[in-house]
């Protein structure tokens, strides 16, 4: 058994697949966790600690913090099911023997829409198009909706969004443990990429016509 890495999902074949059948295993747990995950709740948390920083902010930000209020918008009036969820889906949460794999570590774990682990898990992992393809058909037992790949990429760019915010206060803290600028830039600059790439209002509008 070995503890995935971004390079092991893309050397084991198979892996993307196996993660997905790990993921609705999870989801289909049937016993609920007693937290819930609120995203916008911890990005609204999130802004206003940095409101109180004193920190340059990444070229773009405005913009891109702009334009996560209408996806916030969307997402309360076409909310997901709320089923049992990791919430921190890192490569280094799963372990596999090359015909299964294992979720391990929920310290983070709540009451989730589904699509977040699977579009969190693609961009820890860097998970390719087709990959993503692979991991979504494997959790469907089919291929994806346009809805429902909506959502997975909807939440891709959220969760880069999130975790920018994260690195920033870490950043402005003066948090020694890592590059955390080098950290928050890395993730804003892919969110930002997938929210100004040309498909991305086509999934806004899937994820709105439900």
């Amino acid at each position: 058994i070995v503890t995935m890495t971004p390079e092991l999902f893309h050397s084991r074949p198979g892996s993307p697949a196996r993660a997905g059948a790990a993921l609705r295993q999870l989801h289909d747990a049937g016993e609920p966790f007693e937290f819930r995950f609120e995203l916008f709740a911890m990005i609204d948390e999130y802004l206003k600690v940095l409101s109180t920083k004193d920190i340059d902010l990444p070229e773009g930000y405005e913009k891109v913090v702009a334009e996560a209020e209408p996806i916030k918008t969307l997402l309360a009036e076409k909310p997901g099911a709320l089923v049992p969820s990791h919430c921190d889906p890192l490569c280094e949460n799963f372990l596999d023997d090359g015909t299964r794999m294992w979720i391990v570590d929920f310290e983070y774990s709540g009451m989730n829409d589904p699509l977040w682990d699977l579009g969190d898990l693609s961009v820890e992992a860097g998970l390719t198009d087709a990959q993503d393809m692979e991991m979504l058909t494997a959790y469907f037992g089919r291929g994806p909706t346009d809805e429902q790949l909506g959502r997975t990429v909807i939440y891709k760019a959220m969760c880069d969004l999130l975790w920018t915010l994260w690195g920033l206060i870490q950043h402005a803290d003066d948090n020694p443990a890592e590059d955390f600028w080098a950290y928050a830039i890395n993730r804003f600059e892919r969110c930002k990429a997938l929210m100004t790439d040309p498909a991305f209002p086509g999934h806004i509008e899937a994820v709105r016509k439900g």
